[in-house]
């Protein structure tokens, strides 16, 4: 996930709520639409922040028996970033 879908959604937004004056298309109030759109790219551009900043942790344990019967675990946590957004 990029910027590029939350930004636009917010510019668009922004362009509805603040370049219409009171402008209705039949029970829809433009300017309304626009803030809708301007809170859902926000929380949408959040979303997208949150995200990528989360480091993955991923962990892996082995367990090994010898020819006694006895049995030996090990366990492995490691932390990576996660990759970046693929360019467009």
């Amino acid at each position: 996930m990029g910027f590029g879908g939350p930004i636009g959604l917010i510019v668009l937004g922004l362009i509805l709520a603040l370049a219409f004056n009171e402008q209705q298309v039949g029970p829809l109030e433009v300017i309304t639409l626009g803030w809708i759109l301007v809170v859902a790219g926000v929380l949408w551009l959040v979303l997208t922040l949150v995200q990528q900043n989360t480091k993955r942790r991923h962990t892996t344990t082995a367990t090994t028996t010898d020819a006694q019967g006895r049995q030996a675990s090990t366990q492995r946590t490691s932390e990576s970033d996660p990759p970046a957004p693929p360019a467009v």
